[in-house]
């Protein structure tokens, strides 16, 4: 009788071992699943990495195409970074202005179901006339620096959101909802900005770089004053042009010279030695260094950087 009584109680406890192990495996498979269904995206710069993270989600493998530490305008994708843009199944970029290279490189990409996203869509550029010595003409360039305007960069999410829901549509609520959190993280931050940068001693901040925070100085109604005309960092002042800025550095009472990440301080170096001035970075977040990238480091983090420095530059209350 005892025997019999113990064959139900085994047989019971086999059959609950049995579906365990059939659940566990079943779990194994449905995690394999959605790591084989996720949405490659590939980014090229970090702005567009950490915005796109947020809208992907767990749906979604979002990579950087610029190296951790690379200076972002003189970068030219090599042949590896076109075989991952051509593997992937959707590739955000900037805008030609910003990446000139990419519509070239997209000519020759074989994947014709890529989903291409020109995140700077319908948003309007600074203009800035620059003229060409040895042609005699004056050429209209464009400010690629648009995700500084926080008012764009929501614009440049719902572009990237449009995106992804093309690539997938199965998971379109999750990156809307994904997307709207994001926008309202980056209300957040300019609402950070405006209030902070309300109360500031001078509204002036003098960079010893290239012309990179003209839209953050409109959109706060800050006068900004950069080293290089120009947009791009590979052009040099001239010694007018600095003669220039240590005069106003001392007609506005300027103790802090601003500069900018992963390009070198030389030209805020110079002023700030003439002037008595100290360097304070401003981070434009084009792209990250090694141990900003090993740290987990956000736009958002990056934002709240440079509210903080420009308020010291600008002896805000």
């Amino acid at each position: 009788m005892k025997g019999e009584a113990v064959k139900p109680l085994k047989t019971a406890f086999i059959l609950i071992v049995c579906l365990a192990v059939i659940g566990l495996s079943c779990g194994k498979n449905e995690k394999k699943q959605l790591e084989a269904k996720k949405l490659t995206v590939v980014t090229t710069l970090f702005p567009l990495y950490d915005f796109a993270k947020n809208i992907g989600g767990q749906y979604a493998d979002v990579s950087l195409l610029l190296p951790p530490g690379v200076e972002s305008h003189g970068f030219e994708p090599r042949p590896e970074d076109i075989v991952r843009i051509n593997k992937a199944d959707a590739f955000i970029y900037t805008g030609k202005h910003m990446e000139p290279w990419a519509e070239k490189i997209l000519k020759s990409i074989d994947n014709r179901g890529l989903i291409v996203v020109d995140s700077g869509t319908g948003i309007k550029h600074i203009e800035e006339d620059g003229h060409d010595h040895k042609q005699g003409k004056v050429e209209q360039e464009m400010d690629p620096h648009i995700w500084l305007d926080f008012g764009n960069a929501q614009k440049m999410v719902d572009n990237m959101l449009e995106g992804f829901i093309k690539a997938d549509a199965a998971n379109a609520d999750a990156y809307r909802k994904n997307a709207e959190q994001y926008k309202t993280m980056l209300s957040d931050l300019d609402n950070k900005f405006r209030e902070g940068l309300a109360s500031c001693s001078t509204k002036y901040f003098i960079h010893g770089g290239h012309y990179t925070f003209g839209y953050m100085a409109r959109r706060y109604g800050l006068n900004y004053i950069s080293a290089y005309r120009g947009f791009s960092p590979d052009s040099e002042p001239s010694a007018k042009r600095l003669a220039e800025l240590v005069k106003k550095m001392k007609k506005h009472n300027a103790e802090y010279i601003f500069y900018e990440e992963l390009v070198s301080p030389r030209v805020a170096d110079t002023i700030a030695k003439e002037t008595g001035a100290a360097l304070l970075q401003l981070h434009a977040a084009h792209n990250i260094t090694k141990e900003e990238w090993d740290s987990g480091v956000t736009f958002a983090g990056l934002m709240e950087q440079t509210l903080s420095n420009l308020k010291t530059g600008m002896k805000c209350k």
